[in-house]
């Protein structure tokens, strides 16, 4: 039988960054209350949690990267959402904002984890923020969780 390196979805003990758009707030704050959720039931207390506001979801990448460089926290979890209007301005924002959070974890070896909707509508963006398709904050929350997690049992296994 294979070994088989995991993470555990324990919170407790662990530092959390969450980065938060403000714009779209409607939505953000229910990105949010989805990843504060998680991360309670998962263990983090307040005080192991900080939360930073940014204006749009364009400067996420540019809080991110600073607090994973840091190293004063596990994981940072990204939340924000893009809706689509009659431009393609949603297209060049989303698109950097992508970019910019998976570069935040990949040049800092911290988790950084991707809870940015991006929607055609106010309405899709609700379903994703609590409602039909449960809440996406939640799961970056979860996915954030696994990776602190996981590096730590990678550097465990690699030790042996």
């Amino acid at each position: 039988m294979p070994k088989v390196i995991e993470g555990v979805l324990t919170a407790g003990g662990q530092r959390y960054a969450i980065v938060v758009s403000r714009f779209h707030s409607i939505i953000t704050n229910r990105l949010l209350e989805g990843a504060l959720d998680c991360l309670h039931r998962h263990g983090a207390s307040d005080e192991e949690i900080t939360i930073h506001y940014c204006p749009g979801a364009f400067e996420i990448p540019q809080v991110a990267l600073p607090l994973a460089a840091s190293k004063k926290f596990d994981a940072v979890i990204c939340l924000g959402a893009v809706i689509r209007g009659e431009t393609p301005h949603c297209d060049y924002v989303a698109s950097e904002a992508t970019k910019g959070i998976a570069q935040a974890g990949l040049a800092t070896g911290v988790p950084v984890s991707f809870g940015l909707l991006t929607t055609d509508t106010v309405e899709q963006a609700i379903e994703r923020a609590g409602s039909k398709q449960g809440n996406k904050g939640w799961d970056a929350a979860i996915g954030a969780i696994e990776m602190v997690n996981l590096f730590r049992a990678m550097k465990k296994s690699v030790k042996n």
